[in-house]
């Protein structure tokens, strides 16, 4: 019986023991600091990082980092929606590398001031990734999206190379205000508005530097940009240098042939005569016919040959990943004399100090573009001018050695001269030879973003952002006094252009993972300033006498600032129900801060129910996605175009017919302008619900998404009586508008 017992007590003493030394083990943390990329050597931003088999655990910053407190014998996982799993042994520092499961790598998406997977979003948004962009050469980011994002609308602005495009989220919904999409690269807000020779801030943006491009449609998602977000957000990241890897040089290139896919079926010269004829007879046809047969449409139409080149050079020390790329791209027009030539630079450099608890992400951007613009004109005169015409005349010379239809104007020297027939066609092609249309454009974007973790509260990190871009432009016209549009006088004619924006803000967030819950709330300033100036002058010249025509010179300039502060909380519970809220404050300068206008509050809330995470579906194995999305929020307009004080009393040079005459010296005067000092913000409600699947691992996906949409106080033009505000239209904060699909 004792001997019994001793072994009991022994055995005891031992499970004792064994407990304390568990107890001792497991109270051995470490810091576990490390990378997460992809198998192409790409960080991946969201990917989960927890202790097998507890809730302990983070998720991986924008430079794919984190940094986790962890058991020093414990197993650690590394999951990434399309990538399979990893488990590796607990280390002070690893570099992990996911392979490929699917092709769907879209699990995180950058949102306004932040990132959040995309299975935790609210609201309505959309990411691209560059290998579901459109193929070929793109001039633009804009012609990335076309084709590629539902209830995302982009219109070609007429096929110039490099020209504009018409962008609209959801449609329009303003009257008099802009309906563009704010811009957003790399955490700087830009100016959408171009200069001459380039058409909008996107055509700065090399799309081979495009990492990813993010689309905010709905309020819920686009209320924490407040001002300008009406009409929805585009959020550009471009790519980045990877920390540690050894320097790599790459080239790509494209080669394109461009042709009109069909011409207009019209009469040529044989089928146009034999119709004529046998429409008044031979012996009274009103005019004679020529004996050309001319098909206009080849004559102003070419082979457009377009190519482009991209090197890049990117790397990483073991704190400094960088990234420099240059670029060249040359398009031709399908119109003759139309071409486009533009000359790109990028640099990128992300380091960090403090085992990434303090990193920069510093970003230079520079373009240089030459534009010649073809006269669209020519495209309708072709469809319209008399194929019984030859292209030149050098019996005519009035008209540069090209056939006109002319009508005698005057009789001078026992001779009629002729000037061209304002009622019929004019020569397509002298209208393309005798114009000459040229621009030349610059621009920089910069920025500086700084990102510090707290060393004694790591859960909350202060992040703030400095940066601006500048712009000019020069477009040179050159009408010859043969033309048909500026015929005798001709024209000469300069429009140059400056802009610069400068642009700044900081924000405090805190973030925490909780055994069953989520929360990060995020509070934060900022503030922007727009400047534009312009000076156009020409005049058209008298050929005989030399003596100029119809002189032109005005001088110009506006700016405008935006001072802001916002704040957001996204808080998720079992990792299935999810709710956000946030809240804006913008002030504007367009605005009289006299009845409290100058001011508006743009609120949203969006929440989230992940269907697919309860019990009944959880071990659904075919479906893997699916969430229930519902939001409502208030966004703001103000941008009401080149006026930037319509609340103010001021007076304006009346230089279009608005002149005293001092001797032979006439001297343009001032008159007052319209005002309206009740202008207010406009209002954009929207409400949205949504549905997102997926099947099959997401290899089948799509969303769902019913919205009402209700816009009141139109910032619009309307008419007064004359003599009453100085003017007969004035802008008025007024009735409002609604849509929904």
């Amino acid at each position: 019986m004792k001997q019994v017992n001793l072994n009991i007590y022994q055995t005891i003493l031992l499970l004792m023991l064994g407990m304390f030394l568990s107890l001792d083990a497991y109270a051995q943390n470490i810091t576990m600091s490390g990378i997460v990329k992809d198998s192409y050597g790409d960080v991946v931003i969201g990917a989960n990082v927890v202790v097998k088999g507890t809730t302990n655990g983070t998720i991986t910053d924008l430079n794919g980092n984190f940094t986790l407190q962890v058991p020093e014998d414990a197993t650690i996982l590394v999951t990434f929606i399309g990538y399979k799993p990893v488990e590796l042994k607990a280390a002070p520092n690893v570099t992990v590398t996911l392979q490929d499961d699917t092709i769907l790598l879209q699990e995180a998406v950058i949102i306004g001031y932040g990132v959040v997977k995309k299975s935790d979003a609210t609201g309505s948004v959309t990411a691209m990734k560059p290998d579901e962009m459109s193929k070929g050469i793109t001039t633009s980011a804009q012609d990335m999206m076309m084709g590629k994002l539902a209830g995302v609308s982009v219109i070609s602005g007429g096929g110039t190379p490099g020209g504009a495009a018409t962008i609209r989220i959801r449609g329009g919904s303003s009257l008099n205000a802009s309906n563009d999409p704010l811009i957003v690269v790399d955490g700087l807000t830009l100016d959408n508005d171009g200069v001459k020779g380039m058409s909008n801030g996107l055509a700065m943006i090399n799309p081979n530097d495009i990492e990813s491009m993010t689309v905010l449609k709905d309020a819920s998602a686009t209320a924490i940009y407040g001002s300008r977000a009406s009409n929805g957000v585009i959020i550009i990241t471009t790519k980045k240098g990877t920390a540690g890897a050894s320097a790599k040089v790459a080239y790509n290139g494209h080669l394109s042939i461009g042709t009109i896919r069909s011409k207009l079926d019209v009469m040529n010269g044989d089928e146009y005569r034999e119709y004529v004829t046998a429409l008044y007879g031979a012996d009274n046809l009103p005019y004679q016919l020529g004996t050309a047969n001319t098909d206009w449409q080849d004559e102003i139409y070419q082979t457009a040959v377009s190519h482009e080149h991209n090197v890049t050079v990117s790397g990483g020390l073991k704190n400094m990943p960088y990234r420099l790329s240059l670029g060249y791209t040359s398009q031709e027009g399908v119109v003759k004399t139309s071409e486009f030539d533009r000359y790109t630079a990028s640099l990128n450099l992300s380091p960090s100090f403090f085992n990434d608890y303090l990193k920069f992400n510093i970003s230079a951007k520079g373009m240089y573009a030459k534009n010649r613009y073809a006269d669209n004109g020519a495209i309708g005169a072709a469809t319209t001018m008399d194929p019984t015409r030859p292209v030149h005349d050098y019996s005519t010379p009035v008209f540069g050695g090209y056939y006109q239809w002319g009508v005698s104007s005057s009789y001078k020297d026992n001779a009629w001269l002729l000037s061209p027939n304002s009622l019929a066609p004019q020569n397509p092609v002298a209208t393309l030879d005798l114009r000459n249309d040229k621009a030349k454009s610059s621009s920089f974007i910069g920025n500086i973003e700084v990102d510090y973790k707290l060393h004694f509260f790591p859960d909350l990190r202060i992040h703030a952002n400095l940066g601006g871009d500048y712009s000019e432009g020069r477009q040179t016209t050159i009408v010859s006094p043969y033309s048909y549009g500026n015929h005798y006088y001709g024209w000469d004619g300069v429009t140059e252009e400056w802009k610069y924006n400068l642009y700044g803000n900081a924000y405090l967030q805190y973030m925490k993972n909780f055994d069953i819950q989520t929360i990060d709330v995020m509070a934060g300033a900022e503030q922007q300033h727009f400047h534009r100036t312009w000076h156009n002058w020409g005049q058209g010249t008298s050929p005989a006498t030399q003596a100029a025509h119809n002189k032109n010179d005005v001088r110009g300039g506006r700016h405008s600032s935006l001072v802001s502060y916002f704040g957001r909380v996204n808080y998720s519970l079992l990792d299935k129900y999810l709710l956000t809220a946030t809240m804006r404050w913008d002030g504007t300068s367009r605005f009289s801060d006299a009845d409290g206008n100058r001011w508006g509050t743009f609120p949203s809330v969006g929440a989230g129910w992940k269907i697919k995470e309860e019990a009944f579906l959880r071990n659904v194995d075919v479906l893997s996605e699916l969430k229930l999305r519902v939001g409502w929020g208030i966004t703001g307009q103000q941008n009401i175009g080149s006026d930037d004080f319509p609340y103010m009393a001021q007076y304006v040079d009346n230089v279009i017919g608005g002149y005293y005459q001092f001797g032979d010296e006439f001297v343009s005067t001032s008159r007052p302008n319209a005002y309206n000092s009740n202008l207010k913000w406009e209002e954009t409600t929207t409400y949205n619900v949504g549905l997102d699947f997926g099947f099959l691992n997401n290899r089948i996906n799509g969303s769902v998404d019913y919205y009402f949409r209700k816009t009141k106080d139109l910032l619009s033009t309307v008419r007064i009586p004359a003599g009453t505000n100085f003017n007969t239209m004035l802008l008025q904060s007024r009735i409002g508008a609604y849509s929904k699909c």
